[in-house]
């Protein structure tokens, strides 16, 4: 009896104090300005007893949603882990088995050649000791923009060896295949495989948010509430994803370049979950708050709480619209600032909107505070110099830089290192130039480090980076480097991630492929899996087969090659790299990729337990033709492994 007592009077208590806070929404049923509250105990009132129930589930409910979050990220980390150790077991299995074995893992024999000569009409580069130039090109004059369509065709075709296919490489080869574009709004889409692992986030998100939910319209305040809920416990994950210095790099192996696209679409669904608690307000309103107790449209808007949330609805529906790809790319200077702003008074009006929401805007402040101020600002920022020089192509900038590598002090070792003690291939770095004008002081860029990483010991090492003018600041730095010798520039970073140096690294084969400027991202690998193979005194011994690198860089101007030095190609070309470059597509149109591809694998890629990793970098439809093709040779029963290095604004 005593209990019962209790609990009636929690339910009291709690529909009284829900009256003035989170059911707000629903309290304000109960009185009006010219009546009295009702007193009557909730149970005699089932109607409005529904919704305080639904209200405090919630509650309850939103409380497991970081457990779910935090339970697939573990589920990631030991994913990631348990790979890596795999990966060191394969290559100490196969440095095991060179002890026994002469053979050098190469197939190098008049075939090969044959394929070297027929990939591409010409080349300008090839290994030392060959060379690939060929007759046998049927140039077609085809306007089509079929991006499957090459405009040079080789008059073999090269058929690739099939292997056991299985359920195994079957779904391999599902989730590598990359879909055509969006008709109409020509939106690119990943691969299957990211694409099934956001749907199944979403998924997730889309669960929390309509579990146990009544769509009727006297229900909208619950609806809306829990829509809310949904949105503000996903804000630190947002942030965190948004973050370029993260936890989940170091516990997955993904850097936040990669983790973007979920950073998006996880936007795209809060926006959503915020229309959806609108809609679900103004239900309440129009069936409760209007008819019961008497509320006009003005004095529902003007509300301090109402007034203050859809404050904070239209700074992110905005933030939404200006994230927009073809906003960003045409305007993306005014993206940079307006990211900023509209996320800052959104989170402000978010934390005045409603107490429940304190706690998580909080969190998303921290991670976006500690991110910007402590790391980008505090610990990976650096001043230097830059020599800036245009190539002949007139387009094209080449910012060098020189670093003076220095000892890490308690700062970077705690929070993280700047350039200034070195960088991998495949990374990339922030710049910011504030003597281009007012408006560029405080936007960063980021641009891939085309120059190889530096060597352990040495006490400075050059900085290159790579930088095609569009609009914007790139254009203003064109200008600038026209008349300018050398700039001053801020550099932010390293970052970057190492899943394309181990997927390389881990291959008895190696292909890279760049298109355009790609070349910064490709180029720094080459090198990378040079200094590797030189400095693996082990492998050496044990005399363990040579892996084969191969570079496809495919260039749109002939001047382009100009990009790479003379010098440092031949030095990699003697070393045994085979370096293909065919005609500029502005001379001969799109090449035979696709052929190109298969030469290369049927060639270097046979034999039982061959590893063959893909890294491309270049324009969409080239990765996507990167993508397909690596796909079909995973359904053939192939072991490859391939990535995207995507590079863009």
């Amino acid at each position: 009896m005593n209990s019962h007592k209790t609990d009636f009077h929690s339910l009291e208590w709690l529909y009284n104090s829900l009256q003035g806070s989170v059911v707000e929404t629903i309290g304000r049923v109960a009185t009006s300005d010219d009546h009295e509250p009702d007193q009557r105990p909730p149970e005699s009132r089932p109607r409005f007893w529904k919704l305080i129930q639904g209200t405090l589930f919630n509650r309850k409910l939103i409380l497991t949603f970081p457990l779910v979050i935090a339970a697939l990220i573990l589920l990631l980390s030991a994913l990631h882990w348990s790979g890596k150790v795999i990966r060191w077991r394969r290559r100490s299995s196969r440095r095991i088995q060179a002890r026994a074995s002469d053979f050098d893992g190469l197939i190098d024999d008049a075939f090969c050649k044959s394929i070297r000569e027929d990939v591409t009409e010409q080349t300008i580069a090839g290994s030392s000791g060959s060379s690939t130039n060929s007759a046998n090109i049927d140039i077609q004059k085809d306007d089509s923009e079929n991006e499957n369509t090459p405009l040079i065709r080789r008059s073999r075709v090269v058929t690739v060896n099939s292997g056991r296919r299985t359920i195994e490489s079957r779904l391999k080869a599902f989730l590598i295949y990359q879909p055509r574009p969006i008709p109409y709004v020509n939106k690119v889409l990943p691969s299957n495989g990211s694409s099934l692992f956001i749907i199944s986030f979403l998924s997730l998100n889309l669960f929390y948010a309509l579990y146990h939910i009544t769509w009727t319209g006297f229900e909208g305040s619950v609806w809306a509430d829990r829509a809310g809920l949904v949105f503000v416990a996903n804000l630190p994950f947002l942030y965190i994803l948004g973050a370029k210095n993260q936890p989940l790099k170091v516990l997955t192996g993904v850097s936040y370049e990669s983790l973007n696209v979920i950073h998006r679409r996880l936007g795209e669904m809060l926006c959503l979950l915020a229309v959806v608690h609108l809609v679900g307000m103004f239900c309440m309103w129009w069936i409760i708050l209007e008819p019961i107790a008497g509320w006009s449209l003005s004095k529902f808007l003007l509300d301090w709480v109402i007034a203050i949330g859809l404050g904070a609805f239209l700074a992110y529906e905005l933030l939404y619209a200006t994230s927009l790809a073809s906003f960003r790319q045409r305007w993306y200077e005014l993206f940079l600032g307006l990211h900023i702003v509209l996320q800052a008074a959104a989170l402000v009006l978010l934390y005045l909107h409603h107490p429940g929401t304190r706690t998580y805007v909080g969190c998303a402040l921290m991670i976006f505070l500690v991110d910007r101020l402590v790391y980008r600002i505090g610990a990976k920022s650096i001043t230097v110099t830059a020599n800036s020089s245009v190539y002949e192509d007139n387009e094209t900038i080449l910012l060098s830089m020189e670093i003076i590598h220095k000892p890490g002090n308690l700062m970077s070792r705690t929070f993280g290192h700047s350039i200034e003690a070195g960088w991998k291939a495949t990374d990339h770095v922030f710049v910011t130039i504030p003597s281009l004008g007012r408006a560029h002081a405080l936007q960063a860029h980021p641009f891939t480090i085309a120059s190889a990483a530096p060597i352990p010991g040495n006490k400075k090492t050059k900085l290159d980076l790579l930088i095609r003018a569009r609009d914007g600041f790139s254009s203003d730095l064109l200008h600038a480097a026209r008349s300018q010798k050398s700039l001053s520039c801020r550099i932010d970073g390293p970052y970057g991630s190492s899943h394309a140096r181990e997927l390389l690294e881990d291959s008895d084969l190696a292909v890279l492929i760049a298109g355009g400027s790609g070349i910064a991202v490709t180029w720094p690998i080459v090198r990378h899996l040079l200094n590797v193979s030189r400095t693996d005194d082990e492998s050496a011994v044990l005399g363990e087969p040579r892996q084969r690198i191969v570079l496809i860089w495919i260039i749109h101007k002939s001047s382009h090659t100009s990009w790479l030095d003379s010098n440092e190609l031949q030095e990699v070309k003697g070393k045994g790299v085979e370096v293909i470059i065919p005609r500029a597509t502005t001379e001969v149109g799109r090449p035979d990729l696709v052929g190109m591809m298969e030469g290369i694998v049927e060639c270097w890629g046979y034999g039982e337990g061959k590893r063959i990793g893909v890294v491309a970098s270049g324009p969409d439809g080239m990765n996507r033709t990167v993508n397909n093709t690596c796909a079909r040779f995973v359904m053939e029963g192939r072991d490859l492994g391939v990535t995207v290095e995507k590079f863009g604004w």
